[in-house]
């Protein structure tokens, strides 16, 4: 069974002996019990791993020696899902599919359809909840190389960053080319549009594709706006030997 996961700094990790305390070391001593002898690994989720094995716990921290350290490269190409604000808790369940999978950076969209808007009053403890969605996942997946979760972007920051991708791909269900037909870049950035429930409308898919984005599908089928992302995902990953 693979040792747990939990986050550190990195400065912490950089030494022999590592203190595990805050939220990160309660969790590990008073809910998952870990006791001296145990492996734990802890990463600074910037791509720094460090092996360590329990030397001492009390009820709030852990006490670890570093066996050893791994420092993970970022992978190429890096895969990035805007992904328009689902409704109810289903952007965090996007969140943490896309995590799992391996998606480098997730930025929230305020498209014109969504039903969930972020109020300004609300927008900080929103992306909060994406944040924590990612950081909770990763370790599940064990990430040493958290994804980030970019501030919320409206229709002209999405333009941008098609524009400066690699390759961006905007999916819709009427497009006449399958996402997994294309060829993607072996470097750069991959850009990937996910539409809210509504759909994405005219004048944006005009934007889009304006601005170098190309219109795909997935399959026959239609996809919910919190699934079609780490679809889009696997797809990407398996194509460009990520996976």
């Amino acid at each position: 069974m693979s040792p747990p996961v939990f986050l550190a700094g990195t400065d912490a990790l950089e030494r022999g002996s590592v203190v595990l305390d805050g939220p990160e070391g309660r969790h590990a001593a008073a809910v998952r019990r870990l006791r001296p002898g145990e492996r734990v690994d802890l990463t600074d989720g910037e791509g720094l791993l460090a092996e360590c094995v329990v030397t001492a716990a009390d009820r709030a921290s852990l006490t670890l020696d570093v066996l050893a350290r791994h420092r993970r490269p970022p992978p190429s190409p890096r895969i990035v899902v805007v992904q328009a604000l689902p409704k109810g808790d289903r952007g965090e369940l996007a969140v943490e599919t896309m995590t799992e999978a391996g998606v480098d950076e997730i930025v929230p969209w305020s498209a014109a359809r969504c039903i969930t808007q972020w109020r300004p009053e609300r927008r900080e403890k929103a992306l909060g909840r994406w944040r924590g969605a990612a950081r909770e996942a990763g370790k599940q997946a064990r990430r040493s190389l958290l994804p980030e979760i970019a501030g919320l972007a409206s229709t002209d920051d999405v333009v941008a960053r098609i524009t400066a991708a690699s390759l961006a791909v905007v999916l819709h269900e009427e497009a006449g080319v399958r996402l997994s037909a294309l060829e993607p870049p072996a470097e750069g950035e991959i850009v990937v549009v996910v539409g809210p429930e509504g759909g994405i409308t005219e004048d944006e898919l005009e934007g889009f594709t304006a601005a170098g984005g190309r219109p795909v599908r997935l399959g026959p089928t239609v996809l919910r706006t919190s699934t079609a992302g780490v679809a889009a995902a696997a797809v990407l990953m398996a194509a460009t030997g990520r996976w």
